[in-house]
This record gives structure tokens, C-alpha cells and sequence, in this order.
């Protein structure tokens, strides 16, 4: 269902690729200015958007590319799982550098205070009843339980990260369950989390999703690095025995 927030540039994300450009402080990668330069890189390679984490980032892609932006803010809190824009001080700040969308955590774990997402979801509706939101799910009920609350785009971005997730691949029986999130959800699917690979990306696009976000391989080369790594291991391995 695309509702009236949605504008042109938004709507050409459908079918398309979303890159993320993220690297946190711990990461070789960490620059606003090269997560920029990632953001350029991917609109050069054919991409349709960006996700991006945090006020600086963002604002330094906007200043190369003019992408429609998934903004996040990640916050670790001491005693609380989520960490994908947890509370409206993160909505706040993301609010100065206007993402296109803003994406936060719609799993069943409670934020600070005891907040569930949907207290969460209302505050941050009536504040800003015109932002696009995106809710980054784990399960099938929390995306199905989002898509009732009204979130813009239902998003599969905490599979297998969550404890009710744990185990779960979301490729497993050609993508089961992107495929029972698409059977019942009113709004835009967006697939995310594990799609690593170009046959990944094409199929759920193939299977109905709006878009799709690829982060790690296309933006950390360490995790490609250590890919190619574990694979010549495994050979040596197989070699010797």
C-alpha cells in the first residue's frame, strides 16, 4: 500500500538496491567522509538508495549523493537489546538531517523504561506525522504486528538476530518467510539481513519485495575479506586430508 507520504523519489526505490554504508567506531572503515564516498561509489555501481547510521554520516552523504536516505542512529544502552534508534532522541537528531525514511527497531523487546514499540511507534507518529518509517523486524509476527500499527515499510533487517530469531536464515525454503510476510502485509516489504549474495538479491526482488538492502558485502571489506579467507582455509583443509 503506498500512502500519501511516499513521494516520487521514494517510490523509484521499488526493485531496486538499497546499499548500506555503515562502519562503527570499532571498524578500519569509520569516516563520515568514506562512508560518503561508499554512498557515491554505490550510486555510481547502479544503486537506488543508501542506509546510513547516524546524524554525521548522513549528513555527509547527502552532500554527494542524492539517493533517498534509510537513516538510523544505533545507541547501545546498558540492559536493553535494541539499539537501532531505541528511544526519540535518536528520532530527534536524525530528524535535523531528514532522512527520507527513518528505520528503528519493531521487535517485540522493550526499550528503555519499558516502552514497547507501539508506545514507541505512536510518540513518534504524532510528532512527526509526515517522516516515512521503517520498521526493522525478526519474526513474522512483529512484521505482520508493524505492518498492523501502520509503519510505511515492513523491513526483515533483525532476522536471526534476536533472541526469538536465533537460527533463523532468511533464505531458508526460498525465503519462507519473506514469502509469508508478502502473503499478508498491507505495506511495502523491504528485505534485509543476510542477502549476500547478487542471486539473493535478485529472488526476493523476484518473490514481490519493494527493495532490498546489501550491506557487509558490498561495504565491509573485512567481512568479504574474511570470507574469501575461511573458503581457501577450507580448502587447505580438504587438501591435507
Amino acid at each position: 500500500m503506498m500512502n500519501e507520504r511516499m513521494d516520487e523519489k521514494v517510490r523509484q526505490l521499488k526493485g531496486r538496491l538499497i546499499v548500506s554504508c555503515q562502519a562503527l567506531p570499532e571498524e578500519p572503515l569509520h569516516s563520515s567522509f568514506i562512508m560518503g564516498r561508499m554512498a557515491l561509489a554505490a550510486k555510481e555501481g547502479g544503486a537506488g538508495g543508501i542506509r546510513a547510521n547516524s546524524v554525521e554520516d548522513i549528513a555527509q552523504i547527502r552532500r554527494v549523493v542524492d539517493l533517498p536516505i534509510i537513516g538510523i542512529i544505533k545507541r547501545e544502552i546498558a540492559g536493553c537489546s535494541v539499539y537501532i534508534t531505541p528511544t526519540m532522541e535518536e528520532v530527534d537528531r536524525l530528524m535535523e538531517v531528514k532522512p527520507e525514511i527513518i528505520a528503528m527497531d519493531a521487535t517485540e523487546d522493550v526499550r528503555p523504561g519499558g516502552v514497547t514499540i507501539d508506545g514507541f511507534y505512536r510518540e513518534v507518529r504524532r510528532k512527526y506525522p509526515g517522516q516515512l518509517l521503517m520498521a526493522d523486524c525478526s519474526t513474522e509476527a512483529e512484521a505482520l504486528h508493524a505492518d498492523a500499527l501502520g509503519f510505511d515499510f515492513i523491513g526483515t533487517t533483525l532476522t536471526g538476530y534476536t533472541r526469538q530469531s536465533r537460527g533463523v536464515r532468511i533464505e531458508e525454503d526460498d525465503f519462507a518467510l519473506l514469502r509469508r510476510i508478502l502473503a499478508k502485509a498491507a505495506h511495502p516489504v523491504i528485505a534485509e539481513g543476510n542477502i549476500n549474495t547478487p542471486e539473493k538479491a535478485r529472488r526476493v526482488i523476484e518473490l514481490g519485495a519493494f527493495s532490498v538492502v546489501v550491506g557487509s558485502m558490498i561495504t565491509r571489506p573485512q567481512v568479504i575479506t574474511r570470507a574469501f579467507v575461511s573458503a581457501m582455509e577450507e580448502e587447505k583443509e580438504v587438501s591435507v586430508l
